[in-house]
């Protein structure tokens, strides 16, 4: 009959101390706990105290800008992206008859107001197009006499040129020897970049992109200006038709909010899957 062997005094206290510290990570703080109740506390009152029954009469409406918002996010984003990886690699390691476009682009950009970016194209680019016959007898012209196609290009542009720095910086700060061994063991120039410097550029952007793309969210608002019927633009109108000002401003701000929640956590899981190290 076998004994089982007794714990030690130093096995015991260490055993309790573990399970002291992983009941203290599995608590919230006590900071934390406060906001959730005043955050429930809130909602609570907001349900009760203000009115909410023009909410079924705009539903579908809602729904409507809430995808348009969130598609318009997810398309201009990944089109800004796709342009500002060969902005900044232009700026990083390209001749200057590359460099020099690439740079003025992202400064112009950076220096005028999305907002006149968005008129411009959309009252005055859009309204070249009408001028010439051939563009109206086209297949485009269904998508170019609407409003969303002009919103796009300027998200996306706009995207593209604070992106194209960031690239630039990440480009710039994977370190010159990495490509130099890659060169010496006889990897060709595509190579190199598929596998070691722009996987290790994306990875030192990854942090701004997410931030970018969630200031990208707070810029969609302004496509309302062109009569593009996102989010926004549907809480102004159940103001102008209601006179209700705070309710569709408060569901106005818990879609941003969670829209940005959930960009927040996808972006997270992503630095998660990426090793810490590459190449």
């Amino acid at each position: 009959m076998t004994e089982t062997p007794l714990e030690t005094p130093i096995e015991t206290f260490q055993i309790h101390k573990d399970s002291d510290t992983s009941g203290q990570a599995r608590a919230l703080p006590p900071h934390r706990i406060v906001l959730i109740l005043i955050g429930l506390a809130l909602v609570a009152s907001a349900v009760v105290f203000m009115r909410w029954d023009w909410l079924p009469n705009y539903g579908d409406l809602i729904l409507q800008g809430l995808w348009r918002t969130i598609w318009i996010l997810v398309v201009t984003v990944i089109i800004g992206f796709l342009l500002a990886v060969p902005l900044g690699l232009a700026q990083a390691a390209g001749p200057a008859v590359v460099a020099v476009p690439a740079r003025v682009f992202c400064t112009v950009i950076r220096g005028t107001p999305l907002l006149l970016q968005l008129w411009l194209l959309y009252y005055g680019l859009g309204s070249l197009f009408p001028q010439y016959p051939w563009i109206r007898s086209s297949e485009l012209w269904p998508y170019l006499r609407q409003a969303w196609p002009y919103a796009v290009l300027a998200l996306s542009l706009s995207y593209a040129g604070y992106e194209g720095e960031v690239m630039r910086g990440a480009f710039a700060g994977v370190p010159k020897g990495q490509l130099e061994s890659a060169r010496a063991f006889g990897m060709r120039r595509f190579t190199i970049f598929r596998r070691i410097w722009l996987p290790q550029a994306i990875h030192r952007a990854l942090p701004t992109l997410a931030g970018e793309a969630v200031l990208q969210l707070k810029s969609t608002p302004l496509v309302a200006t062109i009569t593009v019927v996102d989010l926004y633009s549907v809480a102004s109108r159940v103001r102008q038709d209601t006179y209700i000002t705070y309710e569709p401003l408060l569901l106005l701000v818990a879609g941003y909010l969670v829209i940005t929640g959930i960009i927040v956590f996808l972006f997270r899981r992503l630095e998660k899957l990426i090793p810490s190290r590459l190449g």
